[in-house]
């Protein structure tokens, strides 16, 4: 009886489950991620909706920039949600295979696009 229950235990477990703590640490990961995208879409809204708000300051170049903050925004956190999902499930086979390599080319990018943001608020801000 003894047996057969190791048995029953070996079949049970998973690849995931030998490397359960890289596998959650993945995920917090991931979720942090998630939040940086959400507080980007946020800040590119807020930026654009202040604006509009400000009736008596409104000019064209303004309203362009507005403009473009909340699309740049909103299409920043979109890209970053999908390059956190490509990230997290390339680094869950990373993890099981245990061939893990840190994805310095996704940071690269990702920093270069909210530099840009970054700039375009810098912009923004120094005409009004």
């Amino acid at each position: 009886m003894q047996k057969e229950e190791i048995k029953e235990q070996e079949i049970r477990q998973t690849v995931d489950s030998k490397y359960i703590q890289q596998h959650l640490a993945n995920e917090r990961t991931y979720l942090a991620w998630i939040r940086t995208a959400i507080a980007i879409i946020g800040v590119g809204f807020l930026v654009t909706n202040l604006h509009f708000n400000m009736k008596a300051t409104l000019s064209p170049i303004g309203d362009l920039l507005a403009n473009l903050i909340g699309i740049a925004s909103v299409g920043l956190g979109i890209v970053t949600i999908l390059m956190a999902t490509i990230v997290y499930l390339r680094k869950v086979t990373t993890i099981n295979r245990q061939t893990f390599i840190a994805s310095k080319k996704y940071i690269i990018t990702l920093s270069i696009l909210i530099i840009f943001i970054t700039l375009l608020f810098g912009a923004y801000f120094l005409m009004f």
